[in-house]
C-alpha cells in the first residue's frame, strides 16, 4: 500500500456536489493499493501515520502526532499512486489493485485506523469520481509504501 499524508488545517472529498467527508485539523491521506497488498501491510500504515510526529508542539517543534493532537483523517483511495511512467506518456496502473481485491483491503484499513484513533474516519467512497480540497499546513506531505518500510 502506498499513501500520501498531508498535514491540513481543513480537508474535503466531494462527489456528485455533495460532501462525503469533511475534517478539520489532522490528516488528509490518499491511499493506493497494490494487488500484492495484505491486511499486514494496512496494519504496518496504521501504526506508522497514527504515531508520525508531524504536528508541532509548543515550542513549534514537530513532536506530536496525529493522535497526540486529537487531529482527524480523511482517506481517499486514489489507484494513480501506482502509476508507472517508465514507457511513453500515458501511465499505466498495472500494479494496482482490481476492486474485488482493493475495496475489502481499503475497507480494512478504515477500520483498523478507526479502532487506533477510537473515533470515525472521513473518507471518499471507492471508485467514485471525487473532487478533493485541502488547506496544506506547513506544507508538509510525506509520502508512505508498505513495500520500501523506511
Amino acid at each position: 500500500m502506498r499513501l500520501v499524508l498531508q498535514r491540513v488545517s481543513s480537508a474535503s472529498v466531494t462527489i456528485d456536489s455533495t460532501i462525503t467527508g469533511q475534517i478539520g485539523t489532522g490528516l488528509m491521506i490518499l491511499a493506493g493499493i497494490e494487488h500484492e497488498d495484505t491486511i499486514e501491510d494496512a496494519r504496518w500504515l496504521v501504526q506508522k501515520l497514527t504515531q508520525m510526529r508531524i504536528f508541532s508542539d509548543a515550542e513549534g517543534k514537530m513532536n506530536l502526532s496525529v493522535k497526540d493532537i486529537g487531529g482527524e483523517l480523511l482517506v481517499v483511495s486514489q489507484f494513480t499512486l501506482h502509476a508507472s511512467t517508465k514507457k511513453g506518456n500515458r501511465p499505466s496502473f498495472i500494479r494496482a489493485a482490481r476492486p474485488e481485491h482493493a475495496i475489502p483491503l481499503y475497507e480494512q484499513f478504515l477500520a483498523l485506523l478507526e479502532a487506533e484513533m477510537g473515533k470515525p474516519v472521513a473518507r471518499g467512497i471507492f471508485g467514485a469520481d471525487m473532487k478533493v480540497a485541502l488547506v496544506n499546513d506547513g506544507p508538509v506531505t510525506i509520502c508512505i509504501d508498505s513495500r520500501a518500510r523506511e
